[in-house]
């Protein structure tokens, strides 16, 4: 089969498509024939060899995919061939195994995939959305009736952050950067979209809120934001740190006159009892057609390269995805 492989780490120039052997399931595993993976920051960190996760090379990114099952190790009865299934990252906390034509997993590290999505959109469950409910829920502590800001809120993360809040009965206020993500994220359900990209964007926050500030920031890029997210926020507020990639200088004093609560996550560091209930309750809502993943650009396996420079990039406009 074919698959992306880094031979070292590094910048994108590592990826190389390779020719490497077929995975044969063992007891108690699956093979799935790959049909959209999904590409996330976290992948691109750990090919630089600068995150906490560091695989031993060569090895093939990525922890999110769907697909068909192709093949059934020893005593597996979960899934039968030709079954549409997906995994993630939240589901294996393995993240690594995806950019490739055909994939292995443990049975009870997949899911049938949901009849209401189709490859591409089953590809963003096991990072964003489960990422966006942590964050919004286990680490936010988000509840109906109370705002939240979503700073940087057009990406594959922040659509989900929208559709989530909502469903939950929030307030939504999200910032992007062009009148296309502007556009997109009125459209999944925010209240009020502010441009990022425009001086005294933060006012028009301020004001949204007659002048409290939200109770909850969401902050995708937190060294560039996070002085400017605790201006704003609201006394007691809460700001969950999502994304990150330098230092800061903040003022301590305003988190301490505001006594705010500076919150970071990293989805790695949930338990497997934390996960079972957010993708539960995650599917559940797709079921209800209150959840639609948005697939911002699909990509041929080849181009992962490309991809890991895209989605780095501002203006993903939801998720970008492999297919194969």
């Amino acid at each position: 089969m074919k698959a992306i492989r880094a031979h070292s780490f590094g910048g994108p120039e590592v990826l190389r498509l390779d020719d490497v052997a077929d995975p044969i399931p063992g007891p108690g595993e699956i093979v799935f024939e790959m049909r959209a993976a999904g590409v996330n920051p976290a992948d691109t960190y750990m090919r630089n060899g600068t995150y906490a996760v560091v695989p031993a090379l060569p090895y093939i990114p990525g922890g999110d995919a769907a697909g068909i099952v192709s093949a059934i190790g020893p005593g597996t009865t979960r899934f039968a061939l030709g079954d549409p299934v997906f995994t993630g990252t939240a589901l294996t906390f393995d993240m690594t195994g995806c950019y490739a034509e055909k994939v292995k997993r443990k049975a009870t590290e997949v899911l049938p995939m949901p009849p209401q999505v189709g490859f591409a959109q089953a590809a963003a469950f096991g990072v964003s959305y489960t990422t966006a409910h942590y964050a919004l829920f286990a680490r936010g502590g988000a509840q109906a009736g109370e705002t939240v800001f979503i700073h940087g809120a057009s990406g594959s993360v922040g659509t989900a952050a929208i559709q989530l809040a909502k469903r939950a009965g929030l307030t939504v206020i999200g910032s992007a950067g062009t009148a296309k993500g502007l556009s997109l994220v009125l459209a999944e359900g925010a209240d009020a979209a502010v441009n990022h990209a425009e001086p005294g964007y933060l006012q028009e926050v301020g004001r949204l809120t007659q002048g409290q500030g939200p109770s909850l920031i969401l902050e995708m890029l937190a060294n560039v934001n996070l002085a400017a997210d605790m201006d704003v926020a609201a006394k007691y507020g809460r700001i969950v740190i999502i994304g990150n990639r330098g230092d800061i200088v903040i003022t301590p004093r305003v988190a301490m006159m505001k006594e705010l609560d500076i919150r970071g996550i990293a989805l790695w560091n949930a338990t497997a009892a934390q996960m079972g209930p957010t993708v539960a309750d995650i599917l559940a809502g797709v079921a209800a057609g209150e959840l639609r993943p948005v697939i911002g650009r699909e990509m041929p396996l080849a181009s992962a390269a490309e991809a890991h420079m895209a989605v780095l990039r501002p203006g993903a406009h939801g998720k970008i995805v492999l297919v194969a």
